[in-house]
């Protein structure tokens, strides 16, 4: 195992930036030893894909699926996977998409206030409409007022235990005219998310808005003073055709290594943090992997659609057919990572450990965890009986903070951060990919079914309308 050591300095990893992968990697005066130009190279490399998603998120901003801007980022990509002598293909799909048009909150009484919000993925387009505020706390059934509430706008407290969809529908059923959900990041944030993993609209317009003007009108609830908010919304749940971006590094088996990490974002900042970080840790990967001889097929997927709910992921997911998968490995922002999660497989443990164990001294310090969990691209291929892969590795507060929002920008995410996370990924995925002793194995039905329920999951699919064992 060479052990990696890497520079921390933004003005050489400019300067790798600069010179280029292939002219540093033969400039034997600034690399006098292998280990060092191993260092410097994935540092390049690294440096070479923060500057390429740099100029992605600056030209196009959000990534939103099925807008201008996600195509033509796509397309971007597309160019600079070539530019690394790559043959990307792109997997067409449609989905129930979702379009950001103009979203206004006013508050009317007992002064005029116009508040930051933003519709909610799926949240139907809606005229004008007026109506008084009541507090409906964190959505769960003793906290909604008792009485007519028609035409009122509900207000739920940060932290609600429902869905945005469950809380939209309980809403409707008592007559409530629009939802404000107030989010639960402070500093203004908006914090987006989307209101149906199904698909389906919401049936009431359903917006966020800041923690410190959500709990400024509670206070002015509390006290009895009546709170009356217009909205309306341009916004609107619409068919979109995209596509996922994949790439294949051929090895001497057909049997594969999938790793992924989701293309798209939501549209109010540039999705640096969510998920452009993945997006350039793929794309590191696959230019310090090409030309690598490799045991087993690598193959790398740009998903679109996750943010809405996962369709770009249970798509390709779909198409893999009976295709012998040792392992996917999903990188949802992904910060340096300090362990890597078997995600509740237990299969893929010892092959986990092997690799940490083999690292010496560089061993990651919190080791091999198996924890499963739901949200990201790695849930569909879950459901069909892939044993999945990621890594725990938190990011800094002062760069997470802002995603879903518009501060998720690149000037939150260090070209350090890049460098070091990707030569993390890149060496677990090559001793995946070479790993002999790690056989592809699919989970039949029932295992997979019981591998839910194990994990207490099971309920939370059903809601979601992913849950395939009636």
């Amino acid at each position: 195992m060479i052990k990696i050591k890497f520079p921390t300095s933004l003005r050489l990893l400019t300067a790798f930036a600069c010179a280029g992968l292939t002219a540093f990697a033969h400039n034997e005066e600034s690399a006098p030893g292998a280990k060092q130009t191993e260092a410097a190279a994935v540092s390049a490399t690294a440096a070479h894909a923060h500057d390429m998603l740099t100029r992605m998120c600056d030209d196009f901003g959000g990534r939103l699926s099925g807008s201008t801007a996600n195509e033509a980022a796509l397309n971007r990509l597309a160019d600079e996977l070539r530019a690394l002598g790559l043959e990307p293909q792109r997997q067409e799909f449609s989905m129930p998409g979702w379009e950001r048009g103009v979203d206004r909150v006013t508050m009317t009484a007992p002064f005029e206030r116009t508040l930051r919000a933003a519709a909610m993925g799926y949240s139907p387009a809606t005229a004008p409409v007026s109506g008084r505020v009541v507090f409906v706390g964190r959505g769960d059934e003793s906290d909604w007022p008792e009485g007519d509430l028609s035409g009122a706008i509900g207000l739920v407290a940060s932290g609600s235990r429902g869905s945005t969809g469950q809380l939209a529908q309980h809403a409707a059923e008592r007559g409530l005219a629009a939802l404000l959900m107030i989010n639960r990041e402070a500093g203004g944030q908006l914090l987006m998310r989307t209101g149906s993993y199904s698909g389906e609209g919401l049936p009431v317009p359903t917006f966020t808005i800041t923690v410190e003007e959500g709990r400024w009108i509670e206070r002015l609830l509390a006290r009895g003073t009546e709170v009356i908010v217009e909205v309306e919304s341009t916004s609107r749940p619409r068919e979109v055709k995209t596509a996922n971006l994949m790439v294949t590094l051929p090895g001497k088996s057909p049997e594969l290594v999938i790793v992924g990490a989701h293309f798209d974002s939501w549209d109010l900042g540039q999705g640096a943090i969510d998920n452009g970080l993945g997006i350039a840790q793929v794309f590191a990967l696959a230019a310090e992997l090409r030309g690598r001889e490799l045991a087993r097929t690598v193959e790398l997927v740009w998903f679109n659609g996750e943010e809405q709910g996962l369709w770009g992921s249970r798509h390709a997911a779909a198409e893999l057919g009976d295709a012998p998968v040792a392992v996917m490995v999903n990188l949802d922002m992904v910060g340096v990572p300090i362990a890597v999660n078997a995600l509740g497989f237990d299969s893929l443990v010892p092959a986990l450990e092997r690799w940490n164990n083999a690292r010496g001294e560089q061993k990651l310090p919190q080791g091999v965890l198996n924890s499963n969990w739901l949200g990201s691209d790695h849930v569909p291929y879950q459901l069909v009986g892939v044993p999945t892969v990621t890594f725990h590795a938190p990011i800094p507060r002062e760069s997470v903070r802002y995603y879903h929002d518009f501060g998720d920008t690149m000037d939150k995410l260090p070209v350090s951060l890049l460098a070091e996370s990707s030569a993390i990924i890149t060496d677990l995925v090559e001793a995946l990919a070479n790993d002999p002793a790690l056989e592809p194995r699919r989970s039949s039905d029932e295992e997979i079914k019981a591998f839910f329920v194990r994990d207490g999951h099971d309920e939370r699919l059903q809601r979601m309308g992913w849950w395939k064992f009636y």
